[in-house]
Formats: C-alpha cells, structure tokens, sequence
C-alpha cells in the first residue's frame, strides 16, 4: 500500500513538474533562495506568506505586490486541474508549512510542485484579501461619515437646543395670532424684531442636516483616503459581471481610464443608472450637469463592493467573490441527479405548497380553538406575549449534584488529557501533515502539551517554559505539522462519539438535539479578521461559534467576524460536523435567525427553533387570507407571496441541493444572498419560504410550554460550555493574538478539545459515584437528569510550581545576565 502511494505521489510530481517551463522553475528556486529585497533576514517565499495586518490602504498595497509578484511567475498555465481537488488542498497545506531550507532538501519535481499548487491556492487568497481590505476601507469611510455628523451634532448641541426653544416660541405666537385673529406680523415682531428673524432662519439652515438626516455630504474630505489605493485595485483586480451589471463595469472602466490618463473630469456621458437615490443626491455639481468626480468615484466603489459581495459580480482569481451561479450545481446536473436529492421536500411545488398550507391552517386552526386555554399566553391588542417560565431545577437536584462532585477525585489538567487519550485514543488523529504517521508515545505527549498551550491561551513558549523535559521547537513543530485543521476535526470527532456512547450522557440527551451560540474575543493585535462592534466596547475581536450538543459536548467549531449575523453560519456546524450524532433539532438565540435560513433548515431536514426575543413585534404570516381566522387576526399580518416561490421553486431546491451536498458552504452563500439590498427573487423566494416556517413555529412555540423549556434547556447548556470555556481560556486576559483566522481556529478547536476531554473525564467519574450512591441506599435516577458534566471546581487549570529550597542566592550569587 505505502508503495503505491509513493508510485501515485511521483507521477503526479512528474506529471505537474512536466508542464512548468525552465523559466518557471528557476522563478520556483529564487523564491525559497533569494531574500527579499526590502527584507533582507527573509527569503521570498517567506514574505510571500507573511499575513497582512489590520485593514488599510498601506496593507492593500503590500497584499498587491505580493499578488503581482505570484502573477508574474504565469503558475496558470500549469496543468493542475485533472487533480483531485482533496489533494491539492493536502498539497497546499503542505507548501504553507514547509520551511525554505525544507524545500531545498526535496527532489527537484516535488519541491516544484508543492511550491506550485501552494502558490496558486496563495493567488485565490491574496485576490480574496485585496477585494477584504477594500470592503472594510468602505465600511470604515461610511462609519466615519457617521461618526462626524454624530460629532456635529454634539458641537452644535446647545445652539440647536436654543433654536428649538427660539422657534417654539416663534410658532406659540403665530397659533395664537391665528386664534386671536390678530395682524401675523405685528404678533412675529412683537416676538423677535424682522432682521434678526431673517438671520435666525439663516442660522438654523446652517445647522440643519439633510432632511433624510444622511452623512454622505461629509464624505467629500474622504476621498482622498480611499485614492490611496483604489487605482492600483482597478488596475490589478480584473471584474466580469453579467450584462445586467455592464453599466457599472463601464463605470469601472471610465475611472482606470481617467487614473491612466491623468484626466479630472468625468465625461458627462458617463453611466449613473446604476448609482443607488442615495448616492445620486450628491452627483452633480451646481449646474446640475457636471459630474462630481470623487462622488462618482466613492459611489462607483461603493457599488462595486456590494455588486461583487452578493455574486453579481465577481473577480477573475478570486476563491471567495466568484459569479454566484459557479457556487451552485448547474441546472444540467441538477436535472440529471435531483431524483436522487436528499432534500426533504417534494420535488413538485403543487405538493410542497399543499402540504405546508395543510400544516399552518392545521396550527392555525387548533390555535384559534384553544388560544384561551394556554397558560402564560395573552394576545391583547395585538401584541403576543408569553409569561417568563418558572425554573424547573429541583433544589434536590442542585444538592444531589454537589454530593456527586463531591466524590470526584482531584486532578491536574496535565493528567486529565493524557487519562483521556489513552482512553480514547483520541490523540492517533493527529498525523504528520506529509506522511501520515501516527504519532509515538513521546509525541503525544509534546502534542498534550501544545494542546494546554493553545487551549488554556498561553502559547506554545510560554507552555515549552513552564514543562520540563519539552521544547519551544519540539511544541512548535508538532503545532505545524500535526494539529491542522483536519486533524483536529477528527479528534473532536473521537471524543464526541466516545461521550455520546456513555450510558450517563443519555441522562441529558440522545445527540439528536443541539445549540450554537457564540463567544466574543478581544483581539490583541491588528488582524484582517477583527471588527469592532459598540455592543462588546471599543475593542476589536472576533467570535468563537460553537455548537453544544444535548449530551454537553461540543462538536462543531469556527472563527466568524464579530458583525457577521449567527444566523448565517448555523448550517454550516449542522451539515459538515464529523461526528455520529444525528441532529434532527437546533436551537439559537436571536442573532442565529433569520427568515431564509428557517427555509434553508426545513427543506434541509432540520427542525430550526430559535429562542425570539421582542416575540411581540414578530410578523406572523398566512398561505389564505387572514380573515378565515379572525380570533387570531390581529396577529397575522402578513400573507406568503406563493407566486414568487413557484417562479423560483426549481432554483431554491438547486441551491439548497448544492449546500447539502458541499459544493458550496451555506455560510458563503447565504452571507451573498443577504448582503445586497435589491430584491433579488432567489432569495425572496427562500425568505417567503421561511415566512412559512417561522410562522409554523412561532405558533408551535406560543402552543407549547414543552417545547420553549426543551429550547431554553438547550440554549442553558450552550452557555455553561462557554463559562467552562473561558476558564480554561485564561491566559493573555482571555485576548487572542493571532493574526490569521487559520491560527485563530486552531486555539478555538484546542479548547473544544479540552472542553471535551473534561466532559468525558467527569461523565466517567460521576459514572462510578452515582454506581456507589445506588449500592449506598435510596436514590433518585430523575435527578440525573438535571445534572451537568462541566465541574471544574476538582480540576487544576493553573498548573503545578516547583520551588527550590537547596539553591542559597544572596546578594553576591546573582544570576548572571544574557549578554550574548
């Protein structure tokens, strides 16, 4: 077998080294040779991988020439597309983590290779990184036109509070006039004199803002910030679009010409249908004629940026920002395979319709019958209310818990994860990133050892300091090429499946129930990924969102921006997890919701039950007309538009087809469909859709006092995971310090690991004291079901420290200091 794998590994080396030209591979050998011109302690190869820092004009521009230096190497003429793309992935993985001096000691065709695939996976990612920097240099352009009228407003706050009162004033007398039937103006000077009445009105327009209370006409001062780089992603950046789009790619394409040129004014002539009623107020200068170039300009980028992120749009190279028909199986596939789809509704509209209008009239009806029989539900004025629900955690529960614990034994964190690698064996999916090798006894425990430090947030140096016997080097390395993010899914994995098969897990699940929620991070240093959100203070983090499963164990895992919407990403965790469980049921809070991914659940197979805050001011809507119901009326105020949804019924199932079976993440695609304003008929399709659903539930849920405590309890354990989490994550103030979303992941997935470890670690444990407690006397088995295997209060998290006693310092045995 291992020689048939060498045998398949050298003739893809051949077949790719093959098709470079000499040219090629000496550009191949400069890169992990030569250093870099302005970094003289850095080969290319390693400023080629350098990630970029915090968003800004200046980054772009580095991104670029590094983008630039990758073209002109010509890699895309390489012949690598017969590969699987499984294995180029593997070899790009590769290539990021091998050394210059590593490739140097390779054969020729496999150095030349892995280099390759890795540089043209890097091209895709510096495409997706330009286009990310722009789309943050606009949001920060908009957010400072904001923050300046905000800014405005408060210099001018007592000078708009005496003009309120002035006018106030102004009109009392002109009402009572009016009344009183008295001469206007003699009543307006007998209040201000007319002189200083005009120079009032004057005064108060200078104060005014836009009636529409908007901040673009403050932006023009901020056209300078964006030139900084805008020309050059005109240059480099190449867009197609469909002809729907031509318009504002001939926009584009007047701005690179003016930049190459040198020419200031817009031909008049120039494309504007385009440009949103927003934008267009601010268009044309005084005559009302002449276009103004940096309002043209900022509104052109403006709509650039929203076009390329909804798929209207995309860029040649890029992974991310491709036209949004490439994401979905094409409608000549998806005829030849849909028979066989593993969707969860009928193909046929007419039945998909008739069922779910059977199933709200059926809700509708029982609701309308009973609607004063349930307890803790008012609807009054047309608002829905539900009572707070009382605690269901017996008191006895809380002690009989504390009397478990109790019994557990003390034990270092150290000792825990080693206990449960052995048990499992969890450790054997950590294989080398190049041959596969499981790891040895004296590896697992290096890889134990990297795991605490990037789990508990002090960093492989800090851990290599702190445990005898280990290295930086040693910690490091097992990092690289041994905790990727494969290998870590898998590891999960082991130790999900293992917990779920624990007679005590039963007691708080079957595994086919679970939560996402997640958990902000402050980020220590500048990032691409890091936003700043008011909600969370002034700091810039991202989030940790992770999926708890009914049994307390968390099996899904991932780095998301702290702006980006829950809701987006629930599928993801539901549909790509690598564990046993079978999920049929999940829940959220509020942010994990939106319409179209309450249609996305359903058609694929899940029942979606968010915890809605502000339930009152939900919209509840009907297939027929609201008036068949009239006790329930009030409330229904809306009805689904069933004829967009049979328009685009076939294209709806495409997509959603496509999510299930990975062509493309549902992450990707719903951020795309929601995040251009137009009303684009795909996704009203899917939003009506999941009007339906929504509705369905949110009368299941008014229904049902079961089902709202069934979601709390799943929402309660999502958060006692997370209060584990951040104890265990303690170091560097709980703020992570890592620059790229790859090395953000691989700590959130550390974490999980140890979280999980702990959760099998208890669950065995408190096995063996509920087995004494039945030998003992009386016991009450309901009362494990109100138990929780996230104790820590028995588990050491700090460590342990070794003090000295036999080495005497005084005042003339100092340690020497580091001079070398």
């Amino acid at each position: 077998m291992w020689e048939a794998r060498a045998m398949a590994e050298k003739k893809l080396f051949n077949t790719v080294s093959q098709s470079l030209t000499n040219e090629q591979k000496e550009k191949l050998e400069d890169i992990i040779t030569l250093q870099h011109s302005s970094e003289s302690n850095k080969t290319i190869l390693d400023w080629l991988k350098e990630p970029p820092g915090h968003p800004s004009p200046e980054t772009f521009l580095k991104v670029i020439e590094r983008l630039e230096y990758i073209r002109g190497m010509e890699l895309e003429t390489v012949q690598i597309n017969h590969l699987h793309r499984n294995r180029l992935l593997q070899l790009s993985r590769l290539g990021s983590r091998y050394e210059p001096y590593a490739f140097r000691d390779f054969q020729e065709n496999k150095r030349y290779s892995i280099l390759t695939v890795y540089l043209l996976h890097l091209n895709q990612d510096l495409t997706d990184k330009a286009f990310e920097i722009h789309d943050r240099q606009i949001l920060s352009l908009l957010s400072k036109g904001r923050k300046a009228q905000e800014e405005i407003q408060k210099l001018n706050g007592k000078k708009l509070n005496e003009k309120v009162i002035h006018f106030t004033n102004i009109g009392q007398a002109l009402i009572k006039a009016k009344q009183e039937k008295l001469d206007v103006f003699e009543v307006l000077e007998s209040v201000i004199e007319w002189n200083s009445f005009v120079s009032s009105v004057e005064e108060a327009q200078e104060l005014a803002r836009p009636a529409d209370y908007d901040y673009l006409d403050l932006l023009q001062k901020r056209f300078y910030s964006l030139r900084k780089y805008t020309p050059t992603l005109l240059r480099v950046l190449e867009f197609h679009s469909t002809k729907a789009n031509e318009p504002l790619l001939q926009a584009v394409e007047i701005i690179r010409g003016m930049n190459e040129s040198g020419k200031r004014k817009v031909p008049d002539d120039s494309p504007v249908d385009f440009i949103s009623k927003r934008w267009k107020k601010h268009l044309y200068e005084n005559d009302g004629t002449t276009i103004n170039r940096h309002y043209y300009e900022m509104a052109v980028l403006t709509e650039l940026r929203e076009h390329v992120r909804a798929g209207d749009v995309s860029i040649v190279g890029s992974r991310q920002y491709r036209d949004f028909e490439e994401y979905l199986f094409s409608e000549f596939t998806w005829n030849q395979t849909k028979e066989n789809t593993r969707l969860s509704v009928s193909l046929s509209f007419e039945d998909y319709i008739t069922e779910r209008t059977s199933s709200l009239n059926e809700r509708l009806k029982w609701l309308t019958a009973n609607s004063n029989k349930l307890d803790g539900v008012s609807l009054d004025k047309g608002k829905l209310s539900l009572a707070r629900l009382e605690k269901d955690v017996p008191e006895e529960a809380k002690k009989f818990s504390a009397s478990l614990y109790q019994m557990l034994p003390r034990i270092k964190l150290t000792d825990l994860l080693m206990d449960i690698a052995y048990i499992t064996g969890f450790h054997e999916q950590f294989t080398h990133a190049s041959n596969n090798r499981k790891p040895d006894k004296e590896e697992t425990i290096i890889i134990m050892a990297a795991l605490l430090g990037m789990g508990m947030n002090i960093g492989v140096s800090k851990m290599a300091e702190a445990t005898p016997g280990l290295t930086y080097k040693q910690l490091a390395n097992v990092s690289q090429w041994r905790m990727y993010e494969d290998a870590m899914n898998k590891a999960q994995a082991v130790l999900v499946n293992f917990h779920h098969k624990l007679q005590l897990s039963s007691y708080w699940g079957d595994g086919t129930t679970s939560s996402s929620d997640g958990m902000r991070m402050q980020l220590g240093v500048s990032s691409l990924h890091a936003d700043a959100n008011p909600h969370y203070g002034t700091g810039k983090g991202a989030t940790i969102y992770r999926f708890t499963s009914d049994q307390f164990s968390s099996y899904y895992t991932k780095i998301i921006h702290t702006n980006s919407r829950d809701a987006i990403h629930v599928l993801d965790g539901l549909l790509h997890h690598e564990t046993d469980l079978n999920i049929e049921e999940h829940y959220t809070d509020t942010a994990g919701y939106t319409d179209q991914i309450f249609g996305l659940t359903h058609l694929l197979g899940f029942k979606f039950a968010p915890r809605i805050r502000d339930l009152s001011d939900s919209k509840l809507f009907t297939i027929d007309k609201a008036s068949e119901y009239p006790k329930l009326e009030v409330i229904l105020r809306g009805q689904i538009n069933t004829k967009v949804i049979k328009e685009n019924y076939e294209d709806v199932l495409r997509l959603a087809h496509s999510i299930r079976e990975g062509t493309v993440s549902a992450s990707l695609i719903m951020g795309k469909l929601g995040s251009y304003s137009r009303q684009n008929s795909l996704a009203t399709a899917l939003r009506e859709m999941g009007r339906i659903e929504k509705t369905i539930f949110i009368l299941n849920y008014i229904s049902d006092e079961s089902l709202r405590r069934k979601i709390q309890k799943g929402l309660n354990k999502g958060e006692a995971i997370n209060g584990l989490a951040r104890a265990i994550f303690f170091g560097k103030q709980g703020e992570l310090r890592e620059r790229t979303m790859q090395h953000q992941l691989q700590r959130a997935s550390a974490l999980n690991i140890i979280i999980n470890a702990i959760s099998i670690w208890n669950t065995l444990h408190l096995t063996k004291a509920v087995e004494y407690q039945k030998r003992s006397g009386s016991f009450n088995e309901e009362l494990l079901h109100h138990m929780s295997p996230l104790g820590w209060e028995h588990i050491n998290l700090l460590g342990e420290y070794h003090f000295n006693s036999e080495k005497m310092v005084s005042l003339d045995s100092l340690r020497p200091l580091k001079l070398s």
